[in-house]
């Protein structure tokens, strides 16, 4: 059952364009990844500081492969270094 992943950022940094590199090769590593299918990247109108990414999976187990995996976490690392905030995690499947 495909599943998909909401994932929010809160950035709060004075120099954007230092996470721009590390937001697409985070992006291009998660499509070689078993299971993913597709990710839209969204801004919010009222607050441009606020990022989701829906991303959608084969499976929950291939999502939490690549979300476990080293490569995911060292580069998540580098961006919640940068943005001084936690990246969240939500997970849901479709109905019906």
């Amino acid at each position: 059952m495909t599943v998909h992943v909401i994932i929010k950022r809160k950035i709060k940094m004075e120099d954007p364009e230092k996470l721009a590199p590390l937001l697409k090769e985070l992006n291009e590593r998660a499509r070689q990844q078993d299971g993913y299918i597709s990710s839209d990247t969204l801004q919010n109108i009222d607050n441009n500081g606020e990022f989701i990414v829906i991303s959608k999976w084969r499976t929950a187990a291939d999502w939490h492969a690549w979300f476990h995996s080293k490569q995911r976490r060292d580069i998540q690392g580098q961006i919640d270094s940068l943005i001084g905030e936690r990246t969240f995690y939500e997970l849901f499947s479709p109905i019906g």
